[in-house]
């Protein structure tokens, strides 16, 4: 009986840990697999490169940025793009990721 129940808890565990394990693992395949997207679409032409508009952000607002996420706006590919300032205001900008232009600024 006692090596039934250490056997039925060693099983439970095993089977959590690969559950967790296959949590853990499906985000970060996501992730990379939204990396490559984005690598591709720079490569091809179809979007700027991050560090060419970074360079532009970094002038005309200055701070910290802290966030950038590339996104899909009803088809429109946007680059977001968030900035805490030194005077504390938190700045999110949407910018045309084929054409670096700032679409709208938002202001905390």
């Amino acid at each position: 009986m006692w090596k039934n129940t250490v056997s039925r808890k060693i099983a439970a565990l095993f089977l959590a840990g690969s559950l967790g394990l296959a949590m853990m693992v499906g985000p970060a395949d996501a992730s990379r697999s939204d990396h490559e997207q984005a690598r591709r679409a720079v490569e091809a032409g179809e979007i700027m490169p991050l560090r060419s508009l970074l360079d532009a952000i970094e002038s005309a607002y200055p701070g910290q940025v802290v966030e950038v996420e590339l996104e899909d706006e009803d088809g429109l590919l946007v680059y977001e793009i968030k900035v805490l300032q030194a005077s504390g205001q938190r700045l999110k900008l949407i910018l045309d990721a084929r054409t670096g232009d700032v679409l709208r600024v938002k202001s905390k």
